[in-house]
């Protein structure tokens, strides 16, 4: 069989590309820094049967999975150890006292005493904490397929809209509506969110107008005796 060329790879790659976004409506474009062969093949097992992977382009959920501090690495949040039995004899003490983790040995084992903020976020993994954290069986960082764009029937938009909840849309919505509300009352423009806030005002216009003047109807009435009232009073 004949090896294809670089260029008929990306003819075919073009080809395998147009043919999904064709059949597809719904695409995610996702970064994938720093996920392995077996990272991304337990991804794939997460994922719905029906969706299809296309490395740079995909129609499927983002999924992470848990991962090891390899050294070198930068660390992406913030790694802290929590207090508790390590299950380590204490011959394995040496580890926590280059770390400067209070320890204690109980019933023939390691026992961290606080929480320790072993790596910050944006540090370098030293070959200590990465140690210390396999000893211990901890994975702290998930790496995974970081949605970059949504496409969807024709349209692309990022990834935060993935994230709203109900009540995001609600306030969402109400601040729409609060936003209409203003320029049509600042333009005078009838609208149906507007309409009642023009007719109160209306409403309060034509009270002070009567009050003003021997111009009156019933409800008016009611207000110049209150204020009548009021005056007398004082």
């Amino acid at each position: 069989m004949v090896k294809a060329t670089k260029a008929e790879k990306k003819i075919a790659y073009d080809a395998k590309l147009c043919q999904l976004i064709d059949e597809f409506t719904q695409i995610l474009v996702v970064a994938a820094d720093n996920v392995g062969s077996t990272q991304l093949q337990n991804i794939r097992k997460g994922l719905r049967g029906d969706s299809v992977v296309l490395m740079g382009k995909n129609t499927m959920m983002k999924r992470s999975v848990g991962a090891p501090a390899r050294v070198g690495l930068v660390a992406p949040i913030d790694v802290v150890v929590q207090p508790g039995n390590t299950g380590l004899d204490p011959s394995q003490t040496s580890f926590f006292q280059v770390l400067n983790i209070p320890t204690k040995i109980n019933k023939g084992t390691v026992e961290i005493i606080t929480p320790v903020e072993l790596i910050k976020q944006g540090d370098k993994v030293g070959s200590s904490e990465a140690a210390l954290l396999a000893k211990l069986g901890i994975r702290p960082f998930s790496y995974g397929l970081v949605v970059q764009s949504v496409y969807d029937n024709g349209s692309v938009f990022s990834p935060e809209v993935l994230d709203l909840t109900e009540d995001d849309l609600v306030q969402k919505f109400a601040a729409g509506i609060s936003m209409v509300t203003s320029l049509a009352l600042a333009i005078s423009y009838p609208t149906l969110a507007a309409a009642p806030h023009m007719f109160i005002n209306a409403y309060k216009n034509a009270l002070a107008i009567s009050v003003a003047t021997e111009y009156t109807f019933p409800q008016a009435e009611k207000v110049k005796e209150f204020l009548k009232v009021s005056h007398q009073i004082k």
